[in-house]
């Protein structure tokens, strides 16, 4: 949806302006852009480190083209989950430690490719399970564990999401850096008559124009669209939480995943129903 966003960003304000009859050629000023988001680069450059850097690329990018975790998501999770811990209860932890130590050759998580993609939560997963197999750790020890690592993935997350927030913040006052060049620049052409003069004021004011568009049409929209796949991440991942304090405390797996099913928010909680159709297939295929 974010290039859809995009798109209509730019059919609504060019097209509103040509419909009001402006001229596009007016508001093409390359050297406008140039100082802009040169400066606004530069900028993003000296105030963060290259692991900074990357994740913010690598978020902003996966904001404009991915969606969130759903229900279809959340329901192929819990069954996962369920059959896991199927497996710890009927045939003890030996019989699951093949399946977490080797997550890309288990048939369990190779039925769920969706979850198998998210390297983060497999390794949330896996690890807290083979440390919980391998120490005797109490649900408390467990529940701090997970938060901690919640925590500190989603620090470092969020200060690349901080630093394109940053960038947008930072666009219209560079706009206006362009546009008092472009009237610095146009002083020289004073002498030659009102319409040149004219023509350069317009342009040299493109440059706030198009600060102020990209901070708020496009920059700023995609930190927030960073800032909520982060935080939709760590719901996904807090579900998984739930689900191993559970089990930790010594409840059944129809309980453990349904303290996980309780986690979800509920625009994307599968009914009970759903949940329960699930567990029952599962079993019939176990």
């Amino acid at each position: 949806m974010g290039f859809v966003g995009i798109l209509v960003v730019i059919v609504c304000v060019f097209g509103g302006y040509l419909l009001a009859g402006g001229h596009l050629h007016t508001v093409w000023q390359p050297f406008e852009v140039m100082i802009i988001f040169g400066a606004a680069i530069g900028g993003f450059v000296i105030a963060n480190p290259m692991s900074t850097l990357q994740m913010a690329i690598k978020l902003a990018i996966k904001g404009l083209t991915a969606k969130g975790p759903g229900k279809k998501e959340y329901l192929d999770l819990l069954q996962l989950l369920f059959q896991l811990f199927q497996i710890f209860r009927k045939d003890g932890p030996q019989a699951v430690e093949k399946h977490i130590e080797e997550p890309n050759s288990s048939e369990i998580f190779k039925a769920y490719p969706n979850f198998l993609k998210n390297h983060h939560a497999v390794d949330f997963l896996c690890d807290t399970m083979k440390i919980t197999l391998s120490a005797d750790l109490s649900q408390y020890d467990v529940d701090d564990l997970l938060d901690q690592d919640i925590k500190v993935a989603h620090e470092q997350e969020h200060s690349a999401q901080h630093a394109v927030q940053s960038v947008a913040d930072a666009l219209p006052g560079l706009g206006i850096v362009a546009a008092v060049l472009g009237i610095v620049h146009t002083m020289s052409y004073l002498d030659q008559g009102a319409q040149k003069i004219g023509e350069l004021v317009a342009a040299a004011l493109i440059g706030t124009f198009l600060g102020v568009l990209f901070c708020y049409g496009f920059i700023g929209p995609v930190a927030t669209k960073m800032k909520n796949d982060i935080d939709a991440e760590g719901r996904y991942l807090s579900v998984v939480k739930a689900a191993l304090v559970a089990l930790q405390r010594g409840a059944p797996p129809l309980v453990c995943v349904e303290f996980a099913r309780r986690s979800v928010y509920p625009t994307e909680r599968p009914t009970f129903e759903e949940m329960d159709t699930a567990t029952k297939e599962s079993k019939k295929a176990a």
